[in-house]
């Protein structure tokens, strides 16, 4: 009898094994399924790409967090990932990649974000041609962009969804009278604020809410739904993601961010990011690899801020170009820890790469390159 249990619990968590990491042999078994059910699955995994996953379920998670949330904001991100999902498709993108649901995180994210700057408010039907044009534009910038920075042998990331919510934003403004969008403002904290009357609880759920406002979620069941999604991949990104959340709370008080953007996320969201992308992402993990994943997330907050009271002169959002532009320039300058093989566009978004002794002996060996 105890063997019999003890083997049941064996199999039990060999059933939710598969259910972790990229989860191949689900992917394998939806090859041979009717097309609409690979969609649904290739639709899945470009949800959880958002935040550099690879995982249906993890998507299906994230999904269901978002549409808890915000039911127009889950609709509104469905309809930019399927336009540009379908754009791929049309295009002729590598079968493979659009499978990994690589074309569908910018579409979404772009939505998202279109959706939230809005402040026509819910249920603004007129949206959802802007949200399917910047979805299916995001995967032609993607595609052009691809070759671009294959020269340096950067990931192409969120460079198309960054480009094109900026674009969009400066086209509309906040007086538009078809899309109107709500002002920007510098998170730059006022003399008023009393900069030591700090809500430690507060602080503390801003760091979650980090996590959640990678999709532009500021609900706290949600954002620790979707930190449990991330979990599910991998326990090492999920703890790097709040990990860099947190540090980008330290650089907010650091810098007297206002109290608003540390409670709900804003100032965070950056170092998730950034701190994810290095701290089990691109390389798999060593005390190396952790320190840059530490470095990584406070100038990516950092830059945040920065960017945030620059571009707020001119009414635009500084999204998440804090993140993309740390990570490709650390890519660069990170000699000892650069492996060309860990950033392949034709790499999934959320698999985990070469050891840093790894990453040497490929760049011995490609050095005639």
């Amino acid at each position: 009898m105890f063997m019999t249990k003890k083997t049941c619990e064996q199999h039990l968590i060999q059933k939710l094994l598969y259910c972790t990491g990229e989860m191949d042999r689900f992917h394998k078994y939806m090859q041979d399924q009717a097309f609409l059910m690979q969609l649904l699955e290739w639709l899945l995994r470009g949800v959880s790409g958002v935040i550099m996953l690879n995982n249906p379920l993890s998507g299906a998670l994230i999904l269901t967090a978002l549409s808890i949330a915000s039911p127009w904001q889950a609709l509104l991100g469905g309809v930019g990932l399927l336009s540009s999902t379908v754009m791929a498709i049309l295009i002729g993108e590598e079968r493979a990649a659009v499978s990994s649901g690589e074309h569908g995180y910018n579409g979404m994210l772009v939505a998202l974000l279109i959706s939230v700057s809005s402040s026509a408010g819910d249920w603004y039907w007129w949206l959802l041609l802007p949200a399917s044009l910047a979805g299916a534009t995001t995967t032609l910038v993607h595609s052009g962009l691809t070759a671009v920075l294959d020269r340096w042998n950067l990931p192409v990331s969120v460079f198309p969804f960054n480009t094109v919510l900026l674009l969009y934003l400066a086209c509309t403004g906040i007086e538009n009278p078809y899309y109107p969008n709500h002002p920007v403002l510098p998170q730059v904290a006022t003399q008023s604020i009393n900069s030591t009357n700090l809500n430690i609880p507060q602080l503390m759920q801003g760091a979650l809410l980090g996590v959640g406002q990678v999709y532009a979620c500021d609900a706290l069941g949600s954002s620790i739904v979707i930190l449990v999604a991330v979990l599910l991949y991998s326990p090492v990104l999920a703890f790097h993601a709040l990990l860099g959340s947190s540090l980008g709370v330290l650089a907010g008080l650091s810098v007297a961010v206002q109290h608003d953007a540390l409670y709900t996320g804003l100032a965070s969201f950056n170092g998730t990011l950034g701190c994810m992308a290095f701290g089990g992402l691109l390389f798999t993990l060593s005390w190396r690899t952790h320190i840059f994943a530490i470095i990584c997330a406070f100038l990516s907050s950092y830059a945040h801020f920065a960017l945030s009271n620059l571009l707020a002169n001119v009414g635009l959002p500084a999204s998440s170009w804090a993140s993309t532009l740390t990570i490709s320039l650390l890519l660069l300058v990170s000699e000892p820890l650069t492996c060309h093989s860990a950033v392949r566009q034709d790499s999934s978004p959320g698999s985990p790469v070469h050891t840093p002794s790894q990453c040497a002996e490929d760049n011995t060996d490609s050095s005639s390159v």
